[in-house]
């Protein structure tokens, strides 16, 4: 089975670059991704609508300005539900195949048994996506041709920022229901900074991205109960000198959820989001620079 037949008229993902990087930051939208191709969604029992629900609508139409600022943004064009590249990749589900999955499939973790896994089995609202189980070779497909290719290339992003200023921050950029709330205090942030309880950055780069958001009048929170994902737990490591933080935002700030349209709060929030990413990219380098990069 092969991709191309999914994406033969638009690219799976693309790089939205400045003429030259001028600063320390890549951006990443691995979620925004809106084009469902024809073949994926005749294996689905879902309709065109309730099939987006798992996806972080408009994200990287939020974070356009981060190219203008000098930094690149590297954008999905491939839905959440077909592919989620913040998943490792073998996270598969066996329920959801016909075939026995090779030994190093990854078949016990939270996010698989919530049917979330790189192969999705279910969108955000527990609906299940496919008609029927399908073949080992589809999971194969989209693991070697779209997943792999894209890790390629945001590690090459980052490999390329580190060797230029010294040191590399990855944004990784996502979106949250609404209805979303903190544990134990109950809030709807407007903003969830995750950066693995302190794992995946310098402390500095997480306090001032809640400075700056809290700064603006938004309710932020940290870590709960969203810490990151794969890639802010696998391409942070802020000793080798690469920070990794994920931002959600409520799309109830921008969009209304049942209709998928954007909504009267868009254009501030751009606004604000652009503000917020020319205040980041501010953070002092000392508080970013680690050891030299090691060979993986």
């Amino acid at each position: 089975m092969s991709v191309s037949l999914d994406f033969g008229f638009i690219p799976p993902f693309a790089v939205r670059a400045p003429a030259e990087q001028r600063v320390p930051f890549v951006f990443n939208s691995p979620h925004s991704g809106r084009y469902y191709p024809p073949r994926f969604l005749a294996m689905s029992k879902l309709d065109p609508v309730a099939i987006r629900r798992s996806e972080d609508c408009f994200v990287d139409e939020l974070f356009a300005s981060v190219v203008e600022l000098g930094a690149p943004l590297l954008v999905a064009n491939f839905p959440r539900a077909w592919l989620d590249a913040n998943r490792e990749p073998w996270e598969l589900d066996p329920r959801m195949f016909s075939e026995p999955l090779p030994g190093h499939a990854n078949t016990r973790s939270a996010r698989v048994a919530g049917g979330l896994g790189t192969i999705p089995r279910l969108v955000g609202e527990g609906q299940d996506i496919y008609v029927e189980k399908m073949p080992l070779s589809e999971a194969i497909a989209r693991i070697e041709g779209v997943y792999k290719p894209y890790h390629a290339q945001l590690k090459q992003l980052l490999t390329t920022t580190h060797a230029r200023f010294g040191f590399g921050v990855l944004i990784d950029c996502h979106s949250m229901p609404a209805s979303v709330r903190v544990p134990d205090g109950g809030i709807r942030p407007d903003f969830i900074i995750g950066d693995r309880f302190g794992v995946a950055c310098a402390p500095g780069l997480s306090s001032a991205a809640i400075e700056i958001l809290s700064g603006m009048g938004y309710r932020v929170a940290h870590n709960k109960p969203y810490a990151g994902g794969f890639i802010t737990e696998h391409y942070g490591r802020p000793a080798k000198g690469l920070h990794a933080l994920q931002i959600e935002i409520n799309r109830g700030l921008y969009m209304n959820e049942k209709t998928l349209e954007r909504s009267a709060g868009f254009d501030a929030l751009v606004a604000d989001l652009s503000r917020f990413c020319a205040d980041i990219m501010s953070v002092p380098d000392h508080e970013l620079q680690g050891l030299p990069l090691a060979a993986e």
